[in-house]
């Protein structure tokens, strides 16, 4: 385990970017904490950590965004899934079946179809802007 402390969300890109260079594709990034957390800032960087020029934007609504490169990054927003046909409908096993870069919010949600090897990534709050990041890489 990786722990950081960000006083800023700048500093939680600045994590995000860090794990962006040891992604492949086919790797799954699991995001957990609650609402306003950092969570979309996490994923900012490591959209610019692998290189790309995506407006990152929480898939709240969406559920999902693919940002494009190669190999993709797509990010998910679980918090409305409730059961599998709620992640089947997200396209989430294609996804996973593609070779993208995933990453997901809300991960607690989908917890028991998460791949063996993700990475888990653990955001809590210490005070109003500092926050400590747990990186858990698979073994």
């Amino acid at each position: 385990m990786q722990s950081f402390v960000t006083n800023s969300p700048a500093e939680t890109e600045a994590v995000g970017a860090l794990l962006a260079g040891k992604l492949k594709g086919g790797d799954v990034v699991a995001l957990y904490g609650g609402l306003g957390m950092g969570k979309t800032a996490f994923v900012r960087g490591l959209a610019f950590g692998l290189g790309l020029n995506a407006e990152v934007s929480s898939p709240t609504f969406a559920l999902v965004h693919d940002y494009g490169g190669s190999p993709p990054l797509v990010h998910f927003d679980m918090y409305r899934v409730s059961g599998w046909d709620d992640l089947y409908s997200t396209g989430f096993f294609d996804y996973m079946d593609s070779g993208a870069i995933l990453v997901i919010e809300w991960s607690e949600n989908i917890e028991a179809a998460l791949p063996e090897n993700t990475t888990r990534v653990r955001i809590e709050q210490l005070t109003i802007n500092q926050r400590r990041i747990e990186l858990y890489k698979p073994v």
